[in-house]
């Protein structure tokens, strides 16, 4: 830090939360590019967002930080996706717990004050070689055919051969889009840090799967008008460092509007959170840091494209999208949406690949968070569906979403506290399994006719004459590492993934070798297309044998048997897509 900006780089970042200097750090690890890092703001700063997904951990790994943060004293550790009450008892589980219960080995995040946590970040990512500049506000950016200008806020002009905008949640410079709402819940976040709370570990009753170890865990708590965050925050108060704990109320604005339900002013916050069932017994005694409430807006919104090949330019984290943070989610997508983008930029930058492959692999990036931004807003819906079904009387009944109620939201929650939110898994949530056949992708604007209904059991299939079909590399996203498929999609996994999986999770720092990223390289993959549409099999999942399968015109009764669930995901694809028929 602290050094003069050059007038040309190879990579800019705009941004330096954990989506830019995660972006950086991996980059400046793996390659030899020159990046820079602008961030308006002087390190530290508050921001909201101190409890993560276990997505978190994997991805600091691969940075670098991960040492560092767990060096310091700014983290809690936190052993699962937490308690929600979202009813008479509470919901409780601990990260991939199908998977814990097998092998003994807890898979963790940290709940962490966010100012210490995103300052040893950009730290981190200059230590590692990346330059990096705070307070250097960027205010334009323009491509062209050998590359973009960044323009800084003082007129400094910046040429770099690819910008990548990590600024969170403004509209973007370069994408120069409006975002739209990604959900039809439009909460608002009121919160503030309160000394002298319990632990939500310490709440009686059979349920509580924590309390026996002491194990840290968020608590999530459904009132009338929202839900309520409680989240332990180690934090430095006058001169001392003390467990705070974070509490806040989501809501939407329309109920602040009500005589009484003004929850900026911190009476009625209080009154309001210690009359919540289970919150009120750890809270009855506590203390603000500051009389002052905090309040975040605009969950849950979505740009339009999150990269363009062309205009060279890709979006990372809030800047991208961002979900409602009722399962932690979002600060573990930016810092994988960053692993994503260093692996594409560095490839595309390496000179072995063609032009096809590299669109391809952007292509790819936009596409494939863009399914994981909406399959998980989807999900996400489905509890705010449950709150409004259980208080007729409430804001969120009268104000409530425009996505459908599919009626599943006690069946998401172990993929949603685990972000394994991919489309075949919600799919398969939805229908669930109909004959070992895993449904096609969910169809958030009606429902179709299931495969096995569209072609009879003696039908010979084929893929149709004019299907173009080429070999491709492709971008694994989301590519967690340290994940097994969600059930049931886990079946081919053998011991000996499983034995590494559970020997990287009991240290990730010291076995980070144990494991391979699924975004350290491209994948093979095959491409259909047919007019103007394209789908994608890699080969992991099986593509070749479907392939061979459809080459040897099958029956439709053969094949339901013969495929994977992921297999049939991808068959299911193709069939609605008409690039499927009977012989």
């Amino acid at each position: 830090m602290g050094k003069e900006i050059s007038s040309e780089y190879d990579v800019v970042i705009m941004g330096g939360g954990p989506a830019g200097s995660t972006l950086g750090a991996i980059l400046a690890r793996r390659t030899d590019l020159r990046v820079a890092i602008f961030e308006k703001e002087l390190f530290p700063r508050e921001h909201i967002g101190e409890s993560f997904a276990h997505t978190m951990i994997p991805a600091l790994e691969q940075s670098g930080a991960l040492e560092k943060v767990l060096a310091s004293e700014c983290w809690i550790k936190k052993f699962g996706g937490g308690v929600f009450n979202w009813g008479d008892t509470p919901m409780v589980a601990f990260f991939d717990q199908p998977n814990y219960l097998k092998d003994g080995v807890h898979r963790f995040a940290i709940h962490v004050n966010r100012s210490e946590f995103d300052d040893i970040l950009l730290k981190h990512a200059g230590e590692v070689g990346v330059e990096v500049f705070e307070e250097t506000s960027v205010s334009g950016f323009s491509s062209d055919a050998d590359g973009c200008t960044v323009t800084l806020k003082n007129g400094t002009e910046v040429r770099a051969k690819y910008f990548v905008d990590a600024s969170g949640r403004r509209n973007s410079i370069a994408a120069k889009q409006k975002r739209e709402w990604l959900s039809g819940y439009r909460n608002i976040a009121i919160w503030q840090h309160f000394l002298g709370g319990k632990n939500v570990q310490d709440l009686p009753g059979d349920w509580n799967i924590f309390a026996p170890d002491n194990l840290s865990p968020i608590g999530c708590f459904a009132f009338r008008d929202g839900w309520c965050w409680y989240i332990p925050v180690p934090k430095v108060i006058n001169g001392e460092r003390k467990v705070t704990h974070s509490i806040g109320i989501v809501t939407i604005p329309e109920i602040l509007k009500q005589d009484g339900y003004d929850f900026t002013d911190q009476k009625t916050f209080l009154e309001t959170v210690k009359e919540v069932p289970y919150l009120k017994d750890l809270i009855a005694d506590v203390e603000p840091v500051s009389e002052k409430m905090l309040t975040a807006t605009n969950y849950s919104m979505i740009n339009g494209k999150f990269s363009d090949f062309d205009e060279r330019w890709l979006l990372a984290g809030d800047a991208s999208y961002f979900v409602d943070p009722l399962f932690s989610s979002g600060a573990g997508f930016a810092v994988n949406m960053a692993a994503n983008a260093a692996m594409v930029i560095e490839q595309t930058l390496s000179g072995n690949l063609d032009e096809q492959s590299m669109r391809d692999l952007w292509s790819d990036y936009d596409d494939g968070w863009h399914g994981m931004a909406e399959n998980f807003a989807l999900s996400i819906d489905q509890w705010y569906h449950a709150l409004g079904n259980a208080s007729p009387d409430s804001i969120y009944w009268t104000n409530r979403g425009t996505s459908p109620d599919l009626d599943i939201q006690e069946r998401t929650f172990d993929v949603l506290i685990n972000t394994a939110v991919t489309a075949h898994v919600l799919q398969n949530i939805v229908d669930g399994p109909v004959e070992g056949m895993a449904p096609a992708p969910v169809q958030v604007t009606g429902r179709h006719a299931r495969v096995s209904e569209l072609f009879p059991q003696h039908a010979v299939l084929r893929l149709h004459p004019d299907v173009t079909l080429r070999e491709s590399i492709a971008l694994d996203v989301p590519g967690f590492k340290g994940f097994l498929p969600a059930p049931p999609f886990d079946g081919d996994v053998d011991d000996e993934t499983r034995d590494a999986m559970a020997r990287y999770w009991s240290d990730p720092v010291a076995n980070g070798d144990s494991l391979p990223s699924p975004v350290a390289h491209p994948v093979p993959a095959y491409r259909f297309a047919l007019g103007d549409t394209e789908i994608r099999g890699l080969d992991r999942e099986g593509t070749s044998e479907l392939l061979a399968l459809l080459s040897s015109e099958v029956s439709m009764g053969v094949l339901r048997h013969k495929l994977s669930g992921i297999q049939h995901h991808l068959f299911e694809r193709l069939v609605r897509a008409g690039m499927v028929v009977a012989a």
